[in-house]
């Protein structure tokens, strides 16, 4: 993944992903053993130990690349201290790559379809160190800006094509233009890094990896609009990149480039930091505010806008994590090249966070247009046990369900729309054919009714009801005409909900029912679930003429309920089963139901 290096580096994975699997032990293994073997007095290169930002291929940790001058970068993946040893001694030391132990085909697989420009410095460079990003581009862009007028700036912002990513999609120039039109000296910045989709982490895994990209791009808004003040909203779940963020802040104050006069450049902008508590509603920008503001995180009617009356009552332009990032690009390298990436609505590269039955789960960033097919098969390597795609779920709990039919649908803002889903902030949800799409529509519709922060009645009161009858049909207490109120409470809902949390929570019950009427009809009309998998409608029976006699069910069982010899059919006794579903959940060939 790193490119040739000019002296001998080890890049370890250092994001959370990362820790949690061991990184800090790993980089203190190799310390170790470069001082016991005295690694730098025997190739006569200076050797640096670095700790990057996330690679994405998260469930690989912990990655590490070796880089040697004069030869290609070799990863190794699921690196552990003990691995160390031999990694130094063979590859190092004596230039033998240690094979057996190397990232497979499947790495490089996960890489080549991958278009890397916001997270091209995660992964390569030390997130912590100014140094670094300024090796690599860092701080040209507001350079090159500040030789512009803020028109000028936010023609170019235009120009670029860029849309906001945290799920709306509102074209970033033009909303920049509102704020720089907003009368008033004093305005406020703000970056929304309160990512709170199940399953995402685009936004913490770009604080942690290349926090001044943000701040570099934060201060050409900043000089664009016309603002001195900012703020970065981050959820207070994310330890580390808050710690790393804040670090790059004070690092930035310190050398003159946040503050007053910003690097010399004739302009003021200060920075802080806000956590939030953890409300997913605080994703939405009035609430946001409301929070930063000392208040309960809640809603406010609009309009007015922001852009009019925001933060304290004053002018304020709100972006996300990766909306920022992308700013950063498009000034190091024109409008121009960046919007000769993408479709004609959609420019540009998008991160998405992909989760569930899939084989490499992660971070991926691709160029917008994509298929869904490439992304999921060429990219993450198709479906867990090779079963069969059923759906994926885009754009969060807020989003939609595309049938297998809708694979090959591009990765857009529009072509999303136009199926029934949505780009959202960059989470997909990947289902196989064990998965419940009934369920699944529960799953979101419980943590959205969570996450309601009550303030209106459409989301507080409507989408318990919703549930409620979620809840009946999966329980198989489903009633007749429960769908047809399911269509006519979600349409009421969205039209009278107060923010996008209660407008966009039904698409995940009309995205299903629109794909997947049949589940639903056979929950209410059969008491049956066609994908086995809602606990109150198993049966606990073996199919005969798809069991594989393999005896999976049987080994996993951890009752002893299940009775079974070498090449016969399993046999469940209903009696000792206590119905936990490990057997269910073991067998590879769908023969439980």
């Amino acid at each position: 993944m790193a490119e040739k290096a000019e002296e001998l580096r080890v890049l370890i994975c250092q994001g959370t992903g990362g820790l949690a699997s061991g990184a800090q032990a790993v980089e203190d293994a190799f310390r170790a053993e470069f001082e016991k073997h005295g690694v730098e007095g025997k190739i006569g290169k200076r050797c640096t130990v670095v700790g990057t930002g996330c690679r994405g291929l998260c469930a690989n940790d912990v990655l590490v690349d070796i880089c040697i001058p004069g030869q290609e970068a070799v990863t190794y993946d699921f690196v552990k201290p003990e691995l160390v040893t031999q990694i130094v001694e063979e590859h190092i030391l004596k230039g033998e790559v240690v094979e057996k132990k190397k990232a497979g085909p499947y790495y490089y697989k996960f890489l080549e379809k991958q278009m890397r420009v916001v997270f091209s410095r995660c992964g390569t460079i030390d997130a912590e160190s100014l140094d670094d990003f300024l090796a690599h581009e860092g701080f040209t862009g507001i350079k090159k800006a500040v030789k512009m007028k803020p028109q000028e700036v936010i023609d170019e912002v235009k120009k670029s094509g860029l849309r906001g990513r945290g799920g709306g999609g509102f074209p970033t120039g033009v909303k920049w233009g509102f704020c720089a039109a907003s009368p008033g000296d004093d305005k406020y910045l703000i970056c929304n890094a309160d990512e709170g989709d199940p399953g995402a982490f685009m936004d913490r895994s770009m604080l942690e990896g290349d926090p001044y990209g943000v701040i570099e791009g934060m201060m050409i808004a900043a000089y664009a609009i016309g603002c001195k003040n900012g703020y970065v909203y981050v959820r207070a779940e994310y330890p580390l990149a808050i710690k790393r963020l804040q670090k790059a802040i004070d690092v930035c104050y310190e050398k003159g480039f946040l503050g007053k006069n910003c690097m010399g450049l004739g302009f003021d902008f200060d920075l802080r930091i806000k956590a939030g508590a953890g409300a997913f509603v605080c994703g939405e920008e009035t609430a946001l505010m409301a929070s930063i503001e000392g208040e309960r995180g809640m809603p406010r009617p609009r309009p007015p806008f922001p852009a009019v009356r925001g933060l304290w009552k004053k002018p304020t332009n709100i972006n996300n994590v990766e909306t920022f990032a992308n700013v950063s690009f498009i000034f190091y390298r024109g409008a121009d090249w960046y919007s000769s990436i993408g479709t004609e609505g959609t420019k540009g590269t998008k991160i998405f966070a992909l989760t569930g039955k899939i084989k490499h789960t992660g971070l991926v960033e691709v160029p917008a247009g994509i298929t869904m097919r490439e992304v999921i098969y060429d990219v993450c390597g198709g479906i867990l046990n090779n079963r069969k795609f059923k759906a994926v779920q885009a754009g969060g709990p807020s989003g939609g369900c595309l049938p297998g039919e809708a694979i090959d649908a591009q990765v857009d803002y529009d072509s999303l729309i136009k199926a029934g889903a949505m780009m959202g902030s960059g989470g997909l949800v990947v289902m196989d054919e064990t998965t419940c799409m009934v369920d699944i529509a529960r799953f979101f519709l419980n943590f959205t009714r969570a996450e309601s922060c009550g303030k209106c009645v459409p989301c507080r009161i409507g989408l318990k009801n919703m549930l409620d009858i979620l809840e009946r049909i999966t329980e198989g207490r489903g009633r007749e005409g429960d769908i047809e109120l399911l269509e006519d409470m979600c349409v009421d809902i969205k039209k009278a909900s107060l923010c996008g949390l209660g407008q966009t929570a039904p698409n995940p019950v009309l995205s299903t029912i629109r794909y997947f009427r049949d589940e639903y009809e056979a929950h209410i009309n059969d008491q049956r679930c066609p994908s086995n998998s809602c606990k109150a409608l198993l049966k606990f029976e073996v199919i005969e003429e798809a069991c594989k006699k393999c005896g999976l069910c049987y080994k996993i069982c951890p009752v002893d309920a299940i009775k079974w010899e070498k090449g016969e059919v399993a046999i469940i006794d209903k009696e000792k089963c206590t119905k936990c579903t490990s057997c269910y959940d073991a067998c590879r060939f769908m023969a439980i139901e």
